[in-house]
């Protein structure tokens, strides 16, 4: 059995379009527990801060909406007693990186005000604040939009209803596992499914910071919101449970 956090420094070389890469970060979700020396919970509503997760979701976060087996990390959303429940983890303080190739092999949940979403957002975001820190979100998922994915960019420049976003039409998204990649470098950012290139962030304005903050560490997130400004306002209680399955992540360093 792999352990579930492998970091290796020369390992097989890949390439992404082009560009040579060598595996930097793996999780595989071996064993039976999530690890928590890579991964956070966050738990509750968001508040007092960020009550509704600061997107009026409904869900709550615990520590019991998912399981770790057969090498796969399942989250499921719940609906019970009149309680929205889920998970989100992050690898903040505790895995992150500066420029790559990032991607997870998933399959998605369904049904109206589900949200799943595989996303990173700046290290420094203690400090500055969101958006300010930046955020690149790799794949979202809306269910009241079958058929669809969002890449995402978030900017103090463009954020909110951003304007740096590709919605993405995919006739069967929703059956099976897809693999969804950003691929990061000093200039540019591009977003994939399945090795199709789908949108490519870029800007001659490196310097200014509210437009490119993408020049700093970036950490992990992976959670199943419900409801919320984008996952809903409608939620249809008819679906649950429904599961966001994640088989692994993993991120490559650009060889120079």
């Amino acid at each position: 059995m792999k352990p579930s956090l492998v970091i290796v420094l020369f390992l097989s070389i890949f390439s992404c379009k082009g560009q040579d890469t060598e595996l930097l970060w793996e999780e595989n979700f071996d064993g039976n527990t999530l690890n928590e020396s890579v991964w956070n919970f966050e738990l509750g509503y968001g508040c007092p801060n960020l009550c509704g997760w600061g997107n009026n979701e409904l869900q709550e976060y615990t520590k019991t909406n998912h399981k770790v087996a057969n090498g796969l990390l399942t989250i499921t959303a719940k609906h019970e007693d009149s309680v929205y429940s889920s998970t989100r983890i992050t690898t903040k303080n505790k895995f992150q990186f500066k420029y790559g190739k990032i991607e997870a092999r998933a399959k998605l949940p369904v049904g109206k005000g589900l949200w799943p979403a595989f996303w990173m957002l700046g290290s420094n975001i203690d400090k500055v604040g969101w958006p300010k820190c930046g955020e690149i979100d790799i794949l979202e998922y809306v269910g009241k939009e079958p058929h669809k994915i969002f890449n995402s960019l978030h900017t103090q420049n463009s954020h909110g209803n951003t304007i740096n976003t590709k919605k993405t039409k995919i006739d069967k998204i929703e059956e099976g596992f897809h693999i969804y990649t950003a691929n990061w470098t000093e200039t540019k950012i591009e977003f994939f499914v399945d090795n199709e290139l789908l949108y490519t962030f870029a800007t001659d304005e490196l310097e200014n910071d509210n437009i490119w903050p993408f020049n700093q560490s970036f950490y992990v997130i992976l959670n199943l919101a419900i409801g919320g400004n984008f996952g809903g306002p409608e939620v249809d209680d008819s679906i649950f449970p429904q599961e966001f399955v994640i088989d692994y992540i993993k991120v490559y360093k650009h060889k120079n």
